[in-house]
């Protein structure tokens, strides 16, 4: 009997276009160290300026820049990997994003001032608190320039992913089924079995429980409102306001089962989903 293969070009295909992938976005970053370094060097001082009658090209200052710049490239690129895995993966928000560039620059700094103060003793001179100081600022200030100019394109194709293209594969009995997040419409839990609701209406029933759904599933789209129920942003057809500062939350029409057509969210839910919803 004979068994069907894969065609051997097809996985040598897939391996190279991985490769081109990812060697065209280190090129990339290479180009663009390059040209900050170029740019950062040319404004540095006016000898450097060009169209100055006394120009010179400033080949210490660029490769001193460039040697400066894939120290910092290496710190930002081992600690973006640890947030993408940890936080980018599965959210890409403002909070995150604020903690990846303080921390990068934080160890920038740990790195900067010892190494600043043994490269002024070795040539001789005295270490000065305000001149470390403000070179250190000068030099923080491009190094955030360069980690945007870097990493600016992947936060964004992690938050479009996390958003749009995003699927979750659902097992249910001996079958398995991916959905995008675009076509879910909710989640809920009855009789100790959760059911995801599709966009048309359908449900079928899944092996995780709620709790293994939410620390999957993106945040910025669905939201935990209750024990027994996750929502999508765009099932939300209706908010109101009712007693004891709990919210009524009507979910469009296609939601056919009464007992999750409408819910309540607690008082104590309510910042936290008005937040979410706006």
């Amino acid at each position: 009997m004979s068994t069907t293969q894969p065609p051997k070009n097809t996985v040598k295909t897939a391996s190279h276009t991985f490769i081109s992938s990812a060697a065209w976005r280190w090129f990339q970053k290479a180009i663009i160290l390059i040209i900050f370094s170029l740019v950062a060097n040319h404004l540095a001082a006016s000898d450097n300026f060009l169209g100055s009658d006394s120009y010179r090209f400033p080949i210490v200052g660029f490769l001193s820049t460039i040697v400066l710049a894939i120290l910092v490239g290496i710190i930002a690129d081992l600690n973006f990997k640890f947030y993408k895995k940890k936080y980018f993966s599965k959210k890409v928000e403002i909070t995150a994003i604020v903690r990846f560039m303080a921390s990068t620059l934080g160890y920038i700094t740990i790195m900067y001032i010892p190494v600043n103060i043994i490269l002024d003793i070795v040539a001789g001179g005295q270490a000065q608190f305000y001149f470390v100081l403000i070179g250190l600022l000068i030099t923080l200030l491009l190094c955030f320039i360069l980690i945007v100019l870097l990493y600016a394109q992947d936060l964004y194709n992690l938050y479009k992913l996390s958003i749009k293209d995003a699927e979750i594969t659902i097992d249910s009995g001996a079958k398995i089924k991916k959905l995008t997040y675009e076509n879910i419409a909710c989640f809920y839990s009855e009789n100790k079995i959760v059911y995801t609701v599709q966009n048309d209406g359908t449900t079928i029933n899944t092996d995780f429980t709620l709790n293994e759904l939410e620390e999957k599933i993106n945040d910025q789209l669905f939201f935990r409102a209750n024990r027994q129920m996750i929502i999508h942003k765009d099932t939300v057809d209706l908010i109101e306001k009712i007693e004891n500062g709990k919210l009524r939350i009507r979910l469009k029409a296609f939601i056919k089962n009464d007992a999750i057509a409408e819910i309540n969210i607690s008082r104590y839910k309510r910042k936290a989903f008005m937040d979410w919803f706006q």
